[in-house]
């Protein structure tokens, strides 16, 4: 009785153990993609704190890359209209400065955030500087970038990533889609009825 109950029990687990140890990483970023384990990556605001994309749950995120010495650095005013305008109906901008091209981002957090809020009167949260590509670059960029539903490089600053409210990755873009394009605002919209 006893040896057959060892049997079944080698049995079972050799037939589980296949899938558990031939998991590769794509499936378990798929389970993460899934489960919205990446909401829970830890990042730093701009002042210091402790925070994941997870405290903003319920809410219709748009993560922008963004720089204080760029072409398109004019669009903090576009993306602090557009977080004023939706964000009662919860709506919410995240800006995460990087110095990933040209050096466009050379500030400190302190510098960062005085340069925003005193040329574009920006109230929008913002993360610590981060790096989104290369061999440095953040775990939340890392998962959007290369193992999202939408992967693809940032080619430069600005390129905006849209979640919904159940923080799943719906829409990506570039650079050149202004904060109150007609493109942007309507996805926004429709998100949040």
């Amino acid at each position: 009785m006893m040896s057959r109950l060892l049997a079944t029990a080698v049995l079972l687990v050799s037939a589980v153990a296949p899938q558990a140890i031939g998991r590769d990483s794509k499936a378990v970023e798929a389970n993460m993609r899934e489960n919205g384990d990446f909401l829970n990556i830890p990042l730093e605001t701009i002042t210091g704190d402790t925070t994941t994309l997870a405290d903003h749950k319920g809410k219709v995120l748009l993560l922008v890359n963004v720089a204080s010495k760029c072409g398109y650095t004019p669009q903090y005013k576009g993306l602090e209209e557009l977080f004023m305008k939706y964000k009662d109906a919860g709506f919410e901008v995240i800006g995460f400065p990087a110095n990933n091209f040209k050096s466009q981002e050379p500030g400190s957090n302190k510098e960062i955030l005085s340069f925003c809020q005193s040329n574009y009167g920006v109230t929008f949260p913002m993360t610590a500087k981060i790096s989104v590509k290369g061999d440095d670059i953040h775990p939340l960029y890392k998962y959007l970038t290369v193992d999202s539903a939408m992967p693809g490089e940032i080619q430069w600053n600005f390129n905006k990533f849209l979640l919904d409210r159940d923080g799943r990755l719906v829409a990506r873009y570039p650079s050149k889609v202004e904060p109150m394009s007609d493109e942007l605002v309507s996805k926004i919209q429709s998100l949040l009825k």
